[in-house]
């Protein structure tokens, strides 16, 4: 009987783990089509000189509201809304996010843009391999995390006022730390996804299930992204 038993928990183990491996893979195919996208459309919205219109004038604005919408939209009715509405808004969500990091082709260098890119994707990679690998439960980081984004929003927008270069360097380590901590907690909160079942729950449930797990790794990338860019980035001036 105990043969028997615990025959069966490790093939339950190894499921789960096979399950939880699998909605990775599709999270991570998400996420890099998604970051590949905005790669594209922001090299050639620079190139392409369009970059000189959206840069400080109205339409900067409206591209970040409308991405704020799509965010809150699609993390609000991811639920309710079709598998191929939501793969629309992330999809479209990267080409707009495309549009506005094509000014950050004007404020740096292409040479330390890649750079810093190169680096992202290792701190990036280190941890994600640490929130699948660690046995520590880190949930109980989620909402002390997302209290530091909420904090690092204000500092960042009184900052906007007070143009206060201790304050600006200060919201910039503190992001690279909040945005590391998110990547582990993201992916260790993906791998349990998996590994709950969520491939029994249909394909259009794992459709959703693959694209709100990609846009939270994607956040975390390309925010991670733009606060070392502004340690590591070679300005143009």
């Amino acid at each position: 009987m105990q043969t028997e038993y615990a025959s069966n928990t490790l093939t339950v183990a190894q499921a789960r783990h096979e399950a939880s491996t699998v909605f990775l893979a599709k999270v991570f195919n998400w996420m890099g089509i998604g970051l590949g996208i905005t790669g594209v459309v922001a090299w050639l919205t620079a190139t392409s000189g369009l970059a000189m219109s959206i840069v400080g004038g109205p339409l900067f604005m409206v591209l970040i509201l409308a991405e704020l919408g799509m965010v809150f939209y699609l993390s609000a009715r991811i639920d309710k809304i079709q598998p191929g509405t939501a793969t629309g808004l992330f999809l479209g969500y990267a080409v707009l996010n495309g549009l506005t990091l094509s000014t950050v082709f004007l404020a740096y260098t292409g040479a330390s843009i890649g750079g810093t890119f190169v680096i992202t994707a290792g701190m990036f990679g280190a941890m994600s391999v640490y929130g699948l690998v660690t046995k520590r439960d880190l949930s109980a980081m989620g909402s002390f995390l997302f209290m530091g984004v909420i904090g690092i929003i204000l500092a960042s927008v009184v900052n906007w006022f007070l143009k206060s270069p201790g304050l600006y360097w200060a919201i910039s380590g503190i992001g690279v730390l909040v945005f590391v901590g998110l990547t582990a907690y993201d992916v260790q909160k993906i791998k349990n996804m998996g590994e709950q079942g969520i491939l029994e729950q249909g394909e259009g449930a794992i459709r959703k299930g693959a694209i709100i797990g990609a846009l939270a790794l994607y956040l975390d990338f390309i925010n991670l992204f733009l606060m070392l860019l502004r340690f590591f980035g070679g300005s143009r001036d």
